[in-house]
């Protein structure tokens, strides 16, 4: 069994981190946290603390990373939303049972150090689903 704790994050595919950051820090005066480079999808992040979840503002670092596909084909915008879990394996292995499609069966690594997958937008309604266990 696994239990969804609360919406971890929104995940939002931006061309330029640093002009993203400044909306987000300098017009609604929200605290950005440090950025990280996760080099296995790509991507350069950053996560700005929003109530009990955050935003994640994701730059591609890479013409053919799955954010500059996904920013090539829909534009900038949200990509996908992060449900966390209390346990990451334990939940895959009950939606996969459930029949669920999974783009991960297995945990990968993740921005902050977290243990992410993601099931399949056609298992959701056209939803993205980052499924995270942080530490």
């Amino acid at each position: 069994m696994f239990k969804v704790l609360r919406v971890d994050h929104i995940g939002i595919a931006v061309k330029d981190l640093a002009q993203a950051k400044k909306f987000y820090t300098e017009m609604l005066g929200m605290e950005a946290m440090g950025e990280e480079e996760v080099a296995e999808q790509k991507v350069k992040v950053c996560f700005i603390p929003c109530g009990d979840s955050e935003v994640e503002l994701l730059e591609s670092t890479s013409p053919d990373g799955p954010i500059a596909k996904y920013i090539e084909k829909n534009g900038e915008g949200i990509q996908h939303m992060a449900l966390r879990v209390d346990n990451i394996e334990a939940a895959l292995a009950d939606l996969k049972e459930k029949g669920v499609r999974l783009i991960d069966e297995k945990p990968r690594y993740g921005a902050g150090g977290a243990s992410i997958a993601f099931v399949h937008p056609k298992a959701t309604g056209g939803i993205l689903l980052e499924l995270s266990q942080r530490k």
